[in-house]
C-alpha cells in the first residue's frame, strides 16, 4: 500500500541517477555483444553499481524518496541482470539454463501483480533475500565476464563468479517463493484492499 514516507515527485536527483542507470543497460549489452569490449562493459557495470548506491543514499539524505524511485531501482537491477544473462549466454559464457532460470522467476512474479492490485497493493516490499540475491548476481556476471579468458586472474574470476551465480540463483528463487507466500497470505487476509482480520 502507499508508503507515507514516499512522495509522487519525479524530477529528483536520485531519480535522475536511476534513469542514467537504465540508459546504461543497452550500452552494456551492445558492448558485450557488438565490439566485445569487455573492459568497457565492466566499467558500465561499475558505474551502475556506484549510482545504485548513490541514488538510495541521496534519496534518504535529501529526503527525496519517491514512488517513482521505488519502482525504478529494482527495474534497473532486473534489466541489468537480464542484459547480462542474455549477453553472456549468447557469448557462450554461461549455459542457457542459467539465462532462462532468472527471467522465468521474474515472469512468475509479474503474473502475481494483477492479484496484488485486486487487493489494493502495487508492489510487495523488497525482502532481504531478494536484495542478497541481486547483490550476488550483480557481482557474479562481471566476474564471469572477466573469467572469459586465460591466466590466473581469469581462472579465479570464473571460480568466484560461478560461486556468486549459484548462490544468486538459489536466493533469487527462495525470495520468489517468499513473495509467492506473501501474495497468497494477502489474498486470504484482505478483500479489495480492506483487511479481513488481524492477519
Amino acid at each position: 500500500m502507499a508508503d507515507p514516507t514516499r512522495t509522487n515527485r519525479v524530477w529528483t536527483l536520485p531519480n535522475l541517477l536511476s534513469a542514467l542507470r537504465l540508459a546504461g543497460v543497452p550500452l552494456f549489452l551492445w558492448l558485450i555483444l557488438g565490439p566485445e569490449e569487455d573492459a568497457w562493459a565492466l566499467v558500465v557495470l561499475a558505474v551502475s553499481g556506484i549510482t545504485d548506491f548513490l541514488d538510495g543514499w541521496l534519496a534518504r539524505r535529501l529526503n527525496q524518496m519517491s514512488v517513482v524511485g521505488q519502482m525504478l531501482d529494482p527495474v534497473a537491477d532486473r534489466l541489468y541482470i537480464l542484459a547480462a544473462v542474455v549477453g553472456l549466454a549468447l557469448r557462450d559464457i554461461i549455459p542457457w539454463w542459467v539465462a532462462v532460470s532468472l527471467p522465468l522467476r521474474d515472469l512468475l512474479m509479474v503474473c502475481a501483480l494483477p492479484l496484488l492490485r485486486s487487493r489494493g497493493y502495487t508492489v510487495l516490499p523488497v525482502h532481504f533475500l531478494g536484495k542478497a540475491a541481486t547483490f550476488c548476481l550483480l557481482y557474479a556476471f562481471p566476474l564471469l565476464l572477466l573469467g572469459d579468458g586465460d591466466g590466473v586472474v581469469a581462472t579465479l574470476a570464473q571460480v568466484f563468479g560461478w560461486a556468486f551465480t549459484l548462490w544468486g540463483i538459489g536466493l533469487y528463487w527462495w525470495a520468489g517463493a517468499l513473495y509467492a507466500w506473501q501474495v497468497r497470505r494477502l489474498l486470504t487476509t484482505t478483500e479489495r484492499g480492506v483487511p479481513v482480520g488481524d492477519g
